[in-house]
């Protein structure tokens, strides 16, 4: 085993990274200023009550109030959300607005939405999950062996009290009745404490916050499969080995200080393999790829060959690269925390035994996902279907924002599109405007296509405005964007269009050769075209010219030689 937890801690954000078998497979980050609400209990109190959704709107003061599902209300006691002939009961007939309620954050707020809530209160130990609203014995589903989980079923059956149910948790595996029973009396205090601020604060009001980021990987991920727990600040590791004298001593020479020169997530490779997460396109080993599409409630994965060619025949490479994919897909759900429908299209295989394979290995490489997903099968078009649960946000969500010129389209305007939309533009602006002349600065590409070959394009834009058009290359602005420098006299708007003056000398770099003339080379000032005679052999290098000849939409230049 190569399994490791690395944890990174500064002022700014705590970032911790999940390594199984050296690979990286889950990261969490957390950060002061955007408080974590999943786990926290609220004392809320009911605003409104929607029939049509069947829920309720909680204010538990935060920003935007919390939605409640009908089947997330807790019922009195003894009582089952079922009437006479099998009839469920309806939002309106369980709560009212302005009922107080207590409930937990299951989901946070996403976009616009605000955070999911329940009635069914669980308070997560380090052995045991305690339910103090309902009264049943669950096991975790990764303790497959039928008498362990009988055996810990009956242990829980023996220490808890008849008005609480408990879950008992994975690392209680092998476990005896002391671990849980110590666990469970810690939880009964906590939920006490959690009754006393409830009878005590005014609605709305947080009665209770879950632990932060590094001591909820330590309760929730620390166990005897992981070799190392890595910490980059010591006050955060004493911290660490004083939460484990308490809930895991035998775990305490797996906790190790990093003092290492390098920063701990580069020492590791990973701020290198959080990036990669982030592209839309994810290489394969074996020389496949996938292709990653989301939406915020469909993720579509795409598997492609790419550069895999395969040694034996078609059906054979195309096996190879959807296993690669199978796995890997696993492992990128994970690590990006892509929740909701995902729809995966591998290559078409014509062996069902090859497709029962592929879908076997996602299976089985989802089941290391703490978070609840399934592999619903392949539907009538060939294509697998799975859901994950959407607990928080994706990797991208907490690392990127919506791009702020494609508004998140993740596409721009073409130049051809861009440039004929600002001709039109110009032309409904110039029969506005009194002036003589304008000039527009534009990116650079866009320029080029705006005057045309031999400024074919701008003489006939001129034509049609009987206006003169000044038009200014930029390197640095947006395709989609342009800026109206100056409208006015013409001989004003011509001196200040061109950057550079006759008979002038200046240092410039030749870019590359002229397109119609190689003999020549083209240099910018400004996003100025400056063509530059006898100059395509210094394509690259930084020469010293003097302007021989200013035009509208560019000028001329020789060489200075010493």
């Amino acid at each position: 085993m190569n399994n490791k937890i690395i944890v990174n801690c500064d002022n700014r954000e705590t970032r911790v990274a999940v390594l199984e078998e050296g690979e990286l497979v889950e990261v969490y980050i957390e950060r002061p200023i955007h408080q974590r609400v999943v786990g926290n209990i609220y004392y809320g109190v009911v605003a409104n009550v929607l029939p049509g959704m069947q829920a309720a709107f909680v204010d538990i003061g935060l920003e935007r109030n919390a939605f409640l599902y009908v089947d997330d209300v807790l019922l009195e006691e003894g009582e089952e959300n079922n009437n006479q002939g099998g009839r469920k009961k309806s939002i309106e007939e369980l709560l009212r607005v302005g009922d107080k309620i207590l409930v937990q954050v299951v989901k946070e707020p996403f976009g616009s939405k605000g955070a999911r809530v329940t009635c069914q209160i669980t308070l997560p130990g380090r052995y045991l999950v305690l339910m103090p609203t309902v009264k049943y014995i669950g096991v975790s589903r990764r303790i497959e062996k039928p008498e362990e989980r009988q055996r810990l079923k009956s242990l829980g059956d023996a220490i808890k009290t008849e008005d609480m149910g408990l879950i008992v948790r994975t690392v209680a595996e092998g476990k005896e009745s002391d671990y849980l029973s110590h666990d469970l009396d810690f939880l009964q205090k906590m939920w006490k404490k959690i009754q006393h601020r409830m009878n005590t604060k005014d609605a709305p009001a947080l009665v209770h916050q879950d632990l932060n980021l590094i001591y909820r990987i330590v309760r929730d991920l620390f166990n005897d499969d992981i070799d190392q727990l890595l910490i980059d600040t010591k006050y955060e590791y004493e911290k660490v080995l004083e939460i484990l004298d308490y809930i895991s001593p035998s775990l305490k020479n797996k906790i190790f200080y990093y003092r290492g020169e390098r920063p701990i997530f580069e020492k590791y490779n990973l701020e290198n393999e959080i990036e990669k997460a982030l592209r839309r396109t994810v290489w394969l080993d074996c020389g496949g790829y996938l292709v990653f599409d989301q939406t915020e409630a469909l993720t579509v994965v795409d598997v492609n060959t790419g550069k895999f060619i395969g040694s034996t025949n078609l059906e054979d490479t195309v096996f190879k690269t959807n296993m690669d994919a199978a796995k890997e897909i696993a492992r990128q759900i994970r690590l990006r925390d892509i929740g909701g429908i995902i729809i995966i299209d591998f290559i078409d295989m014509n062996s069902e035994k090859h497709e029962r394979k592929v879908l076997q290995t996602l299976e089985e490489s989802i089941k290391k996902d703490r978070t609840k997903a399934h592999v619903l099968g392949i539907t009538n078009l060939g294509l697998v279907e799975m859901t994950r649960k959407k607990v928080r946000q994706g990797l991208d969500a907490v690392l990127m924002q919506p791009c702020p010129y494609c508004d998140g389209k993740g596409k721009i305007f073409s130049l051809e599109v861009m440039s004929g939309k600002i001709e039109r533009l110009l032309k409904k602006m110039l029969t506005q405007e009194d002036g003589e002349a304008i000039l527009l600065e534009v990116n650079q590409n866009v320029a080029a296509m705006l005057i045309g070959s031999n400024g074919i394009n701008l003489k006939k834009l001129e034509e049609e405005t009987k206006k003169s058009i000044f038009i200014r290359g930029s390197d640095t602005m947006h395709i989609e964007k342009f800026k109206v420098v100056m409208i006015g006299e013409e001989q004003e708007v011509s001196r200040l269009a061109s950057p550079v003056i006759k008979g002038e000398v200046y240092q410039v770099k030749i870019e590359e050769p002229h397109l119609n003339n190689p003999y020549d080379g083209i240099a910018r000032i400004q996003g100025f075209v400056i063509d530059v005679q006898a100059a395509g052999a210094y394509v690259g290098e930084e020469v010293e010219v003097e302007i021989t000849d200013v035009a509208k939409t560019y000028a001329r230049a020789r060489v200075l030689k010493d």
